[in-house]
């Protein structure tokens, strides 16, 4: 899992006014939790851009005032109109501790279905993983090359060591569906023979 490391300053007040006057200096209200205490603290609004609008899964380096943690991005509160970044909560990692995590979803490959014709459909950008942070991958990488038109690709069939996924096992991750026009190996050949 790709590492970054983020800086903040420990909140003195918590509240809605505290928050707003935050946000007008270029900060963001933010929370870690996971071990025996939640830190309320702020990190500036650059610095967490970084972090949020990326597909990638970052493990973070946190240095708040000098109290020092490892953790993973869980959840963020965006703007509806301005998408800047409102609120933003991190969980902890504790050593021998699962944590769950949503990671994007790489299709690889040229499907044989999609050189037949058909048309690849990605179901899930993102599946929700439980591991050990130290067994988590950067993406789920599927290949899609023996993919026939009709073909899936099911949440049961991607195995990555030491990671379990939490999404319904017969959820279709990526499938090649019949586009219009599109031919299935052998068809062509049925036809000229119909036509002679």
């Amino acid at each position: 899992m790709k590492k970054v490391s983020l800086s903040g300053s420990v909140r003195k007040n918590v509240g809605k006014k505290d928050a707003k006057l935050m946000r007008r200096e270029g900060l963001v209200p933010s929370v870690v939790y996971g071990n025996k205490e939640q830190v309320h603290f702020s990190v500036k609004e650059n610095d967490i851009n970084k972090i949020v609008f990326t597909p990638n899964v970052y493990m973070i380096d946190l240095d708040v005032d000098g109290r020092k943690a490892q953790a993973i991005l869980k959840d963020v509160q965006i703007h509806p109109v301005t998408d800047k970044v409102l609120h933003a909560d991190f969980q902890e990692v504790i050593e021998g501790k699962k944590v769950k995590v949503d990671i994007p979803v790489n299709v690889n490959g040229l499907a044989v279905g999609v050189k037949n014709g058909g048309k690849l459909v990605q179901n899930f950008r993102r599946l929700t993983a439980e591991a050990l942070a130290e067994n988590l991958p950067d993406t789920i990488d599927i290949d899609v090359t023996n993919v026939k038109i009709g073909g899936k690709v099911r949440v049961g069939e991607v195995d990555i060591e030491g990671v379990s996924f939490l999404n319904p096992e017969s959820a279709v991750v990526v499938a090649v569906q019949m586009a219009r026009g599109a031919k299935k190996p052998g068809e062509e050949e049925e036809e000229e023979e119909a036509e002679a």
